[in-house]
């Protein structure tokens, strides 16, 4: 387990998203060969997705092989998105929507690649059991990016929720509702009750996670992640137990954490950074290498 500490909000969703990159790169990914990735929704990833915009923008990076799969859905009507952006309603609240225009219609992701619960279907249960169905298919998440909480939930995954759960419906906590509010107009009224949501052993099996945690009101729910025992009411504890896990933060989620635990951690990412900055220069270097080569020679 490794906790990234950064200065603040933009910082942190800068390194998440080189980690991103770079993690991509690395795998060089390829016809037949997909890179894939498990994504967050909410406020903390936003920066992170505009950051990897901006790297796919500056040539960077491509999605082409890339197959993304989302951490929940509400179960309200949706329009279940399987081509293009113009199909969709742009006011609509539910995350097919949210993830579309956040960041995969602003990069060369292909629509049958983005994987999103259907939290219209006609048997919810059947839909959860079939997207775990459809990541054992592409041989598991390398990456599973996630977000938390201030109770510690991850993706829907609410306080008391099982350790071991898979994808499934559940009803969402009153806090999570009123945390939600403000993606629906502060009314309470229009928050969904329910949602789908992977398991944390979902999460638990991908062969990397990475959890972003920012602001001074998740700063309780860090503390419980890293300095005490896994327990099932802060879900998030369970990563302690993940053999490739980061925790990725800001200054402020830092405030319930012992100065001591600070300091290594602190220390720790100094050493890690460096290398990890000189393989990412390598690592665009080539990706940028392989596209020239594509390019059209006039004679």
């Amino acid at each position: 387990m490794k906790l990234i500490i950064l200065d603040d909000y933009d910082k942190a969703s800068e390194w998440a998203a080189k980690y991103i990159r770079n993690r991509i790169l690395h795998f060089n990914p390829g016809p037949g060969r997909f890179f894939t990735l498990g994504l967050p929704t909410g406020g903390t990833p936003l920066g992170c997705y505009k950051k990897l915009i901006e790297y796919f923008k500056k040539g960077e990076l491509s999605f082409k092989y890339v197959k993304t799969f989302n951490m929940d859905e509400y179960c309200v009507f949706h329009e279940l998105v399987k081509a293009e952006i113009s199909h969709l309603d742009m006011n609509t609240k539910d995350y097919h929507s949210f993830m579309w225009n956040n960041f995969f219609k602003h990069i060369d992701i292909r629509a049958e690649n983005a994987h999103i619960l259907d939290g219209n279907a006609v048997d919810l249960q059947a839909e959860c059991d079939a997207f775990e169905e459809k990541i054992k298919a592409v041989g598991g998440i390398e990456l599973f990016v996630g977000g938390i909480g201030p109770d510690g939930h991850i993706a829907f995954n609410e306080p008391g929720s099982s350790l071991a759960s898979r994808t499934r419906v559940k009803t969402l906590a009153l806090d999570t509702i009123l945390a939600n509010a403000r993606f629906f107009d502060g009314d309470l009224s229009k928050v969904p009750t329910m949602a789908l949501t992977v398991g944390v052993a979902t999460v638990m099996d991908a062969k990397e996670v990475m959890i972003l945690i920012t602001g001074a009101h998740k700063a309780f729910a860090l503390y419980k992640a890293i300095e005490e025992g896994v327990n099932h009411m802060w879900t998030v504890s369970a990563f302690q137990q993940h053999p490739q896990t980061l925790f990725v933060c800001d200054e402020d989620a830092t405030l319930e954490l012992r100065v001591k635990t600070v300091k290594y951690f602190k220390g720790e990412f100094r050493l890690h950074n460096v290398s990890t900055e000189l393989v990412a220069r390598v690592l665009i270097f080539e990706h940028f290498a392989v596209s020239l080569k594509s390019w059209p020679i006039e004679v």
